[in-house]
């Protein structure tokens, strides 16, 4: 908990915000904007089913100590039901108003411990579940329903829970993610933590993404810059991110000769200064929320080609901004990259207006705010 402001007059808002830990992740990023960002008419605490990760030091700095839920292996076990009285209590006793929870996981504690508890409860739903089975999506949109209101960073994600899971649209509100457009500058201005492959005065093109899932496609990245190379272009790729597909992808980069030309650099604290010396940027999805990586690209004033899934068409529409090609389509992912490499004022343009983008509709500022009100509503009424 932080000590409460003095001098406030009126009691604060109650307010806990709950994500599952703060391992380095968009989510957890957006968790930590808030707890910077929201004004001193909050009492605010943090609750997490693990008390760990790097951004966990940020979250002491501001002063917080997360209050722990945690769920011990498989949630079909009495621990479960244990760790949901033990937050009712908790709720109770701490006289919380409001539970602000960011994730599936922390949702399966929070949501029946804050109506047990009496406090108001807001789910947040934050991708399109495209990694969870269909006995996880029945039990997600169960815990969506019993929420007072719901957040949501992209129009896709509103779509589908009004679509397939009958969420009335009034009880949805659409707040895109904010990026702090003043730090993310001085990250870039701080400079390359470690070195980067020498490629020359070769355009370079940066994919920030990580190498769990199937669904970040990166094989259809590597076809794509195949045919490039292979067609003449000098294009280099930066592969930021890893994990346990990452080996496989490094044995179909040398498959399809392109292991000179594409740099796998694993997980990277100074993506910032990356994109400072990229050409463009790309996410090329097959499902996707609100991209974190994509508005750090834009940030950076790069072009991004991005796929048309998700909350992608809510950063990028084609040919504003950057390009727009179908997922997994290879040939049209090299045609988007090779139509900004033979005409670099456009693409200078577009990334000009990326950036604007973000000044404009993603600023940290406009998250807060929009949370903020959201918040007052939810607690206060109307």
């Amino acid at each position: 908990m932080r000590r409460e402001e003095p001098g406030m007059g009126a009691r604060p808002v109650r307010l806990v915000q709950f994500t599952r830990s703060f391992h380095i992740g968009g989510t957890e990023v957006q968790v930590l904007e808030l707890l910077r960002g929201l004004p001193p008419s909050y009492q605010l605490q943090v609750s997490v089913l693990e008390d760990a990760g790097p951004l966990m030091g940020a979250v002491w700095k501001l002063g917080y100590t997360a209050e722990t839920f945690p769920l011990k292996g498989s949630v079909a076990q009495a621990n479960t039901a244990y760790q949901v009285l033990r937050m009712a209590r908790w709720l109770r006793a701490h006289r919380v108003d409001l539970v602000h929870v960011h994730d599936f996981y922390s949702s399966l504690i929070a949501v029946p411990a804050a109506k047990l508890a009496g406090a108001k409860v807001i789910v947040g739903r934050l991708d399109l579940s495209h990694w969870q089975g269909p006995a996880r999506r029945a039990v997600h949109s169960r815990l969506t329903a019993m929420a007072d209101h719901v957040v949501v960073n992209a129009e896709a994600i509103r779509r589908q829970l009004v679509d397939e899971e009958g969420l009335p649209a009034a009880r949805i509100s659409v707040i895109h993610n904010g990026l702090d457009l003043a730090r993310f500058d001085a990250r870039m201005l701080e400079g390359l933590k470690a070195p980067l492959p020498d490629t020359g005065d070769a355009p370079i093109l940066v994919h920030v993404a990580n190498m769990n899932h199937p669904v970040k496609r990166q094989e259809d990245l590597l076809l794509a810059l195949a045919m490039l190379h292979h067609g003449g272009t000098p294009l280099h790729a930066f592969l930021v991110g890893d994990g346990p597909r990452r080996k496989g992808l490094e044995k179909l980069a040398a498959e399809l000769g392109v292991s000179e030309t594409v740099h796998f650099l694993r997980h990277r604290t100074d993506v910032a200064a990356i994109y400072a010396r990229a050409t463009l940027g790309v996410l090329c999805s097959s499902a996707e929320g609100m991209s974190n990586a994509v508005m750090e690209g834009m940030a950076a004033g790069l072009p991004m080609v991005v796929t048309r899934v998700g909350g992608n068409t809510d950063l990028v529409r084609d040919g504003e901004r950057g390009l727009v090609v179908p997922p997994e389509r290879p040939a049209q992912l090299a045609q988007a990259f090779n139509q900004l490499l033979s005409h670099p004022e456009k693409a200078r343009r577009m990334g000009n207006e990326a950036r604007e983008f973000v000044a404009r509709e993603l600023s940290l500022e406009r998250l807060v705010r929009l949370h903020d009100a959201l918040y007052q509503r939810v607690v206060h009424g109307p």
